[in-house]
C-alpha cells in the first residue's frame, strides 16, 4: 500500500513538472502620490485652465495633492468654491504653487516665474516656439528642471492629441466667428451664414487642409454654406475629403485659382501651418483688394505670422481692423476665446497623463516606457533634449536616452 502511495505521488510530481511554467511578471513600481501646483495664468489673453474641476476630484481622490492660485478659473467659469469642493488647496501666493514638485500651467513660464522654479521640478505647458526666448531656455536649464511641451507631446496614433484638440476648436470656432462679423450687429452686411431656400449659400474659401480647416468646413458644411479649400497637400485635401464623407471643392493654392475663388468669397479663412517658423503668406494684398466689400477675414494662422499679407495681430478686446474694407479677425490663440470648452479639452487629455506618472511612480519611470511623452520632454535635469530648440538656438543638444540608460 505504502509502495502504491508512493508511486502516485511520484506521477503528480512528473505531471506537475510537464505543466507549462508561468513566466515572472514584471513587478510594478509602487503608486506615488502627486503633488501638483497650478498657478494663475498671467499672459494677456489666456482664459483656458489646466484641469477642471472634475479632474481635480478625480485626481485627489486617487491620493494626490493639488494646489491652485485663487482666481485661476475664473476666466473659464470655474470658481475658486468648485476647486475647492473638487479637493484642491486655494493659494494666495503665486510663490506657493511652486513649492509643488509638478508645476501645470498653459502658456510658457514668464522669466519672472522661472525664477520660482525648483531643480528637478517637472513643468508642463506650452512652449510656443514662435514666441519663445532663449532667455526663457537658459534660464529653465539653469534652474535644472524636467520640462515638457503640449505641442511636442504625441499619443500612439503618432498624432499631437493637444496640438489636434486645440485646432479643432479653432475650426469650429473661426465659422462662429465669421458668423458674427456677417450680421449688422457689429459692422457686417447683415447676412446669415450658410444656406436659405432660394438665396445663394455663403461662399466660403478656406486655406489649409489640417484640423483647423477640416472642421472649419464641417460646421460650414452643416450650416449649409458652399466650401472651398486650398492646400498645396494633395494628401491632406483627400484626407479631408474623406473625413468630410463627401465630395467639396478642393485645390492647390493657385495664385489665378485662389484669386477667383476669394473674389467670390463672403469668408476666408486662414488656416495654413508650415514645419518651420513662419507660415507662408499665400495671399496678397492685391488679392485681399479684390475681395466683395464687407467680407470677412479669419486669419487662424496670425500666430505664426498669417495666411494674408493685411494682417496684423489683435486682440479680444479690439479683435477686427478693416483693409480695403474687409473685416480682418486676427485674434491669436482662438481656442483662448472658448475657454471652457477648451479647458475641458485640455484637461481630458492631462490628467490621464498626470495619473500615468502616479502609478509609474516616478517621471523617470514613465518616460522610459512612453515614447509620446519622451518626444514631449524638451528639458531633462536641465539638459536640453530637444533637436528643435538646440537648432534654433545654438545650444548643447543631448539626446534624452542617455539620461535614462
Amino acid at each position: 500500500m505504502e509502495q502504491e502511495g508512493f508511486s502516485s505521488v511520484k506521477i503528480l510530481i512528473q505531471e506537475a513538472a510537464m505543466q507549462t511554467q508561468e513566466q515572472l511578471a514584471k513587478v510594478k513600481k509602487h503608486q506615488h502620490n502627486l503633488f501638483i501646483g497650478i498657478p494663475k495664468e498671467i499672459t494677456m489673453q489666456e482664459n483656458r485652465v489646466p484641469l477642471t474641476p472634475s479632474s481635480v476630484e478625480f485626481l485627489v481622490n486617487n491620493g494626490n495633492r493639488i494646489l491652485i492660485e485663487t482666481q485661476t478659473g475664473k476666466n473659464a467659469n470655474f470658481s475658486d468654491n468648485e476647486y475647492s469642493e473638487a479637493g484642491a488647496e486655494i493659494c494666495y501666493k503665486c510663490e506657493d504653487i511652486y513649492k509643488a514638485d509638478i508645476v501645470l500651467k498653459i502658456d510658457p513660464p514668464t522669466l519672472k516665474e522661472a525664477d520660482l522654479l525648483r531643480p528637478n521640478q517637472l513643468l508642463i505647458s506650452a512652449l510656443q516656439l514662435n514666441n519663445l526666448d532663449e532667455l526663457l531656455v537658459r534660464k529653465l536649464m539653469s534652474k535644472k528642471v524636467n520640462a515638457m511641451a503640449y505641442e511636442f507631446i504625441e499619443d500612439d496614433s503618432r498624432t499631437f492629441p493637444i496640438v489636434r484638440a486645440m485646432s479643432e476648436i479653432a475650426g469650429h470656432g473661426s465659422i462662429i466667428i465669421a458668423s458674427e462679423y456677417l450680421t449688422n450687429s457689429h459692422v457686417g452686411k447683415g447676412e446669415l451664414l450658410g444656406g436659405f431656400a432660394g438665396i445663394p449659400p455663403t461662399q466660403i474659401v478656406i486655406i489649409g487642409a489640417g484640423a483647423v480647416g477640416e472642421y472649419a468646413a464641417k460646421a460650414a458644411l452643416g450650416l449649409g454654406a458652399s466650401v472651398k479649400v486650398f492646400d498645396n497637400s494633395t494628401y491632406r485635401l483627400r484626407r479631408l475629403q474623406d473625413n468630410l464623407g463627401q465630395r467639396i471643392f478642393t485645390s492647390t493654392i493657385h495664385p489665378k485659382a485662389l484669386l477667383n475663388a476669394l473674389k467670390m468669397a463672403d469668408v476666408a479663412i486662414g488656416a495654413l501651418r508650415s514645419e518651420n517658423d513662419r507660415a507662408p503668406c499665400v495671399v496678397t494684398e492685391e488679392m485681399v483688394m479684390a475681395m466683395k466689400s464687407k467680407s470677412v477675414i479669419i486669419d487662424v494662422s496670425v500666430d505664426h505670422g498669417g495666411v494674408f499679407e493685411t494682417t496684423r495681430p489683435t486682440n479680444h478686446e479690439k479683435p477686427i481692423f478693416k483693409a480695403h474694407d474687409v473685416i480682418h479677425y486676427c485674434v491669436p490663440n482662438i481656442s483662448s476665446r472658448f475657454s471652457r470648452t477648451a479647458s475641458y479639452a485640455l484637461s481630458n487629455i492631462v490628467t490621464p497623463m498626470l495619473m500615468s506618472i502616479c502609478n509609474y511612480g516616478s517621471f523617470d519611470e514613465y518616460i522610459k516606457e512612453n515614447k509620446g511623452i519622451k518626444k514631449g520632454t524638451y528639458l531633462f535635469k536641465g539638459g536640453l533634449t530637444s533637436k528643435i530648440l538646440a537648432d534654433k538656438f545654438g545650444l548643447a543638444y543631448k539626446n534624452l536616452d542617455f539620461f535614462l540608460i
